[in-house]
């Protein structure tokens, strides 16, 4: 009998579709509590010696074919070679329309094999929202979160513990946080920077995060870690409980849709190649991230859920959040070193400030190669109707490339990422019949002075440092923070899931990735999502034991 077929003929306790950090962490709780998981996971598992044709240690776009259009099998290959995503997804805002690659994780822990591996609680006044934002127009805010600070508090510190995570305290949290592995001495450009910071006032810290800063660590930002450094969700969670439990991961298996009664649940319809079959089990959680989720949901149409299931609400895929992300490119004195660890230092003094809840600054890590960002510059401006510049861009890409390069390589950058509002007409839909994802995304005009006021705030206090702004953050590209498509909350008329992260609608499914955020915070989703993750699978466990 093949694997495949023990798949199918086996009796599943919980199936978890997607191994990023939600999918990954609630699925190792419950095998390790004795439960039989079954994870299914989109692209392929990159971990296995079957597949030697994996490219770690390098970004995609040093091997895709820029000649080639966007939707080529050869280039599709690369990104599933390299665990990115490799389908398009439609801006259905953009003028004119068009479709584009996610940075976001296909493949062995999702988007956590190729984050940058910050993990980071949320602010005490992250759950509690409404205050700072109670003058936006259109704004679909909560009061508050239905869990607070305190109900998570235990589940930070044992995600803290569980990923490994090694940091400093931020300084103007001390009182709410718990203490963490010791980092790595700074390099000399972190070092000069945190510095000038200090002599401005700020409060800088060097970030929490989950890796192991091996020997020539290079951080692995946006790629596969060549090093088993990376913490990652695959190497923490999923192969251990593969390992030691009652745990199976099938990969290359796409869920399309699910079946179900009004209660329940009852079958998980996959794909692999070209065979179709359907899957069982007592609990199932949806944990492919904060597009796939929704889609997964909206797929699932029947006479019993004509709009999609667990969608009596309106507001499946609703309420789309991707962070305002914007580059700031400063020159030290000390060189940044093509070994040194670069992506180590943060500040949160524009957090909560003068009664504006704003964002944080961090750095960011190397970036994507300058070929891939010279690209994206090219088919923007073609996009936006300047043909004659894209075409001089384009014959000049060599020299302009050459140009990028060194200037990116010889910059400590920083990244600003500010939270941005939940409005229901953000959002992610069906496209292509079904098979697609198209999202939905305008910045309003709240949201627009918001982001203005932060690059102000920044920019003068890093003055006067040499610096380059990049503005990013009208991107809707960025779709790495992705949250909110199936929010959780008490009320059933205002929200998708409980305060269990169950749909309100089916009593054996969960949602534990980024979906489940009311609002978006302004600090990396990663822990808070991890945290979660093993407060449901407590919730779980009690329904499963008796």
């Amino acid at each position: 009998m093949d694997r495949l077929q023990e798949v199918k003929k086996a009796k599943w306790d919980v199936i978890v579709v997607g191994t990023g950090i939600g999918g990954g962490t609630i699925g190792y709780a419950l095998a390790k509590a004795g439960f039989r998981v079954l994870f299914l996971e989109k692209g392929r598992n990159s971990h296995l010696a079957d597949y030697d044709d994996t490219i770690d240690g390098e970004y995609a776009e040093n091997f895709l074919n820029e000649n080639l259009p966007k939707e080529a099998l050869p280039n599709r290959r690369i990104l599933r070679q390299t665990g990115r995503y490799s389908d398009l997804v439609y801006d259905a805002t953009a003028s004119p329309p068009y479709a584009f690659s996610p940075f976001i994780g296909e493949g062995s822990g999702g988007s956590s094999a190729l984050y940058g591996m910050v993990m980071e609680r949320f602010f005490p006044n992250d759950f509690s929202v409404k205050p700072y934002f109670h003058d936006a127009p259109g704004a679909s805010l909560p009061e508050a979160w239905p869990v607070d600070y305190n109900d998570l508090r235990p589940y930070y510190r044992a995600a803290e513990s569980l990923y490994r995570v090694r940091g400093e305290l931020d300084p103007l949290r001390q009182n709410s946080l718990d203490s963490l592995i010791s980092p790595p001495p700074l390099s000399a450009p972190s070092h000069e920077l945190f510095e000038f910071l200090k002599t401005k006032g700020l409060h800088p810290y060097t970030m929490p995060m989950a890796y192991e800063c091996v020997p020539d660590c290079q951080e692995c930002i946006g790629y596969l870690c060549p090093k088993e450094c990376k913490n990652d969700s695959m190497r923490i969670c999923i192969a251990p409980a593969i390992k030691n439990h009652l745990a199976t991961l099938l990969d290359n298996c796409a869920v399309s849709h699910l079946e179900a009664t009004q209660e329940r649940v009852t079958a998980v319809w996959c794909t692999i190649g070209q065979e179709k079959f359907s899957l069982e089990a007592k609990v199932i959680i949806l944990a492919a991230g904060a597009l796939h989720t929704p889609s997964i949901l909206l797929r699932s149409q029947s006479p019993l859920w004509p709009n999609g299931l667990a969608n009596t609400s309106g507001l499946v895929g609703k309420n789309l959040m991707r962070h305002y992300f914007d580059l700031y490119c400063v020159k030290t004195e000390a060189e940044v070193d093509s070994g040194a660890l670069i992506k180590q230092i943060a500040f949160n003094d524009l957090y909560c400030r003068d009664d504006h809840k704003l964002g944080t600054v961090q750095a960011v890590g190397r970036l994507a190669p300058s070929g891939a960002l010279v690209k994206e510059l090219h088919d923007e401006i073609h996009r936006k109707g300047n043909p004659v510049l894209a075409t001089f861009i384009r014959s000049a890409r060599p020299i302009i490339k050459m140009g990028v390069e060194r200037f990116i390589s010889s910059r400590l950058i920083l990244t600003a990422i500010m939270e941005d509002l939940p409005y229901e007409d953000n959002q992610v839909q069906l496209a292509n019949g079904g098979n697609g994802i198209k999202i939905k995304y305008t910045i309003h005009a709240y949201d627009k002075k918001r982001i203005n006021l932060f690059r102000q705030k920044v920019k003068a206090l890093l003055h006067p440092l040499h610096f380059t702004f990049v503005k990013n953050a009208e991107n809707n590209e960025r779709l790495a923070h992705a949250c909110g498509t199936c929010r959780f909350g008490n009320d059933p008329a205002t929200s998708v899931l409980d305060a269990k992260n169950r749909t309100h609608d089916l009593d054996n499914i969960y949602i534990v990735d980024a979906s489940f955020f009311p609002t978006a915070s302004g600090i990396n989703p990663s822990l808070t999502i991890a945290a979660n993750a093993l407060r449901v699978a407590d919730k779980i466990l009690a329904t499963l034991k008796s």
